[in-house]
């Protein structure tokens, strides 16, 4: 049975059925969006094995943190305290290892840590927490919807017939485990052309329609390629916090308050 996270009001799974489609890019602005319009928002980075999330918001570990999580207390509460970084609550395994440093738990024990840490973090009192998920749908995914009350889930794709099947297993998971899915998220959907501001369809775009058990998705927004979305990851900053007046982070503003209005309609 599925439980809730004390403190936190909502929660928000994004996922990809593939790597490389930009789902952590999507996941930090998505909460950056939702921080902007005025909710108290965290955000928790499930990869175990290659997390980034707070590589994009320009924090790096370079040595380990020993001694922080002890192997076994008497108290069963919340005691990591999470890092606080324009204005987000964050917490991810990153920040808890060396960036240089591999971590490499037994498959079976995986979605462990991560449900573990997830229930670990003083999050306080939060109206959205989002989790950034891995790609796929192996663990820790299978165990976090079967322990964790998942409110709604993003999907994270790319335009091409390749990526839409990827995420259609991603899409399964969440149905089989009656989370409600709000939508897709197409990113690198196109360029807009620097000299005469024509939109420019770089990729064959799927003919297929986005379809759960016959019933057609949202597409909640769909995110140019461009250098205002990478250059500010580079420069670790992310879209939002360092240039929230361009039409890329508009999107994001877009896709958030959707978001939240769909959460809000399904708990009326």
């Amino acid at each position: 049975m599925t439980k809730r996270i004390e403190g936190v009001s909502r929660i928000v799974a994004v996922a990809g059925g593939k790597g490389g489609v930009g789902k952590t890019t999507v996941a930090v602005n998505l909460a950056l969006a939702m921080r902007r319009e005025g909710a108290r928002v965290g955000l928790f980075d499930a990869d175990i094995y290659g997390p980034n999330v707070p590589l994009m918001l320009g924090v790096r570990r370079t040595e380990s943190s020993q001694g922080l999580v002890p192997i076994g207390r008497a108290d069963s509460g919340p005691y990591i305290k999470p890092l606080e970084r324009f204005g987000l609550k964050v917490m991810s395994i990153a920040l808890l290892v060396g960036e240089q440093q591999a971590v490499l738990p037994d498959p079976r024990y995986a979605a462990l840590a991560v449900n573990r840490t997830l229930q670990d973090v003083l999050w306080g009192n939060l109206d959205y927490l989002l989790i950034d998920l891995p790609p796929g749908t192996g663990e820790p995914q299978q165990s976090l919807v079967k322990m964790v009350k998942i409110d709604g889930a993003v999907v994270v794709t790319t335009p091409q017939d390749m990526s839409l099947l990827d995420a259609g297993r991603a899409l399964g998971l969440f149905r089989q485990a009656d989370v409600p899915i709000l939508g897709v998220v197409e990113n690198m959907s196109y360029i807009v052309c620097p000299d005469c501001g024509c939109r420019i369809e770089v990729f064959h775009h799927t003919e297929r329609d986005w379809l759960v058990e016959d019933k057609e998705l949202e597409v909640l927004g769909r995110i140019p390629m461009s250098p205002q979305v990478s250059r500010p990851i580079d420069s670790s900053h992310p879209l939002l916090q360092s240039d929230a007046a361009n039409k890329e982070a508009e999107v994001f503003m877009e896709i958030a308050a959707k978001v939240a209005g769909m959460i809000k309609g399904r708990s009326d």
